[in-house]
């Protein structure tokens, strides 16, 4: 019954039965026949069918909520076999909020140090999209604010304080400012992160208190936009310093603190909360751990 219940949880995913047969890596006839036996073998209709998927009948909502359970147990149920047989291994599958992408690595390679056969993949996703992730079992892990919007039933591991800096180009006027307040921040022409991301609704948050405008002239989903309109001079930007410090070596640009506030969000690494954890994110979990208590 587990490979109908993630056929399932597939298509709940996907909303389209050929897009969740390829992800099941399966045809769509093996997919129908599959969700049709699994709707015989519970005796209730999981889903609304016409000439395409149309959603999930009130019954199928609750079979996804337990079969989200169920595949997730089972798979820790092996990570933890295959775990007490060979040794820690497996692949992780990591979402990270774009701003959090600079400091990746300092998780990740001493994580991989001690635990050779695990190998990872870093996507980067907005803190919905991580949340969401974890919870269809689409990923493990998640690196995302722990501070500011609510998380739902997750483990989490404080990493690192975030803290904000407004770039600019070092010919700009603000160059040669030692720090700038966020309501002089807000006069700028400023690029900023779209407002699906969680830390343009921190910015905004921050803008807005201190009577600011929050319509950039520019705005992107990717970090390496803002900075290469900031690099032209007709743009500044409001970034956390560990991204800003990425790009401030060589005079190439501009860091300049904010205050009034000195703002500041928790960062840290979320899994889905379970009992007993599977070997590798809880040797994931650990290391986070180390790495919160590091000096910064």
């Amino acid at each position: 019954m587990i490979d109908k219940l993630q056929m399932f949880i597939a298509l709940a995913r996907e909303r389209h039965f050929g897009r969740a047969a390829e992800a099941c890596g399966i045809t769509q006839p093996s997919l129908s026949s599959g969700i049709r036996q699994l709707e015989e073998q519970l005796g209730v209709q999981l889903v609304h069918r016409g000439s395409r998927f149309q959603g999930l009948t009130p019954e199928g909502q609750r079979v996804l909520d337990r079969a989200l359970r169920i595949v997730g147990d089972v798979r820790a149920l092996r990570d933890e076999m295959r775990a007490a047989r060979s040794g820690l291994s497996g692949h992780l599958r990591i979402g990270v909020i774009p701003t959090a992408l600079p400091m990746v690595a300092d998780l990740t390679r001493p994580f991989l140090d001690r635990h050779p056969n695990v190998s990872l993949s870093i996507l980067s996703r907005t803190s919905v999209e991580i949340l969401a992730g974890i919870e269809s079992l689409d990923l493990d892990a998640g690196i995302t604010y722990l501070d500011n919007e609510p998380l739902g039933r997750v483990s989490q591991v404080p990493l690192y304080a975030e803290f904000y800096r407004f770039v600019c180009a070092p010919f700009s006027e603000y160059a040669g400012r030692d720090r700038i307040t966020w309501a002089e921040a807000a006069q700028a022409p400023l690029c900023l992160l779209s407002s699906d991301m969680q830390n343009r609704r921190i910015v905004n948050q921050h803008l807005v208190e201190t009577g600011g405008n929050t319509a950039p002239t520019v705005e992107s989903n990717s970090t390496i936009v803002l900075i290469s309109h900031v690099q032209t001079g007709a743009w500044a930007s409001i970034v956390p310093k560990r991204l800003a410090d990425m790009f401030t070596g060589g005079g190439r640009l501009v860091s300049v603190p904010l205050v009034e506030p000195e703002a500041e969000h928790l960062v840290g690494l979320i899994t889905a909360r379970r009992e007993p954890q599977t070997p590798v994110l809880t040797a994931l979990m650990d290391e986070a751990q180390r790495l919160s208590r590091s000096p910064a």
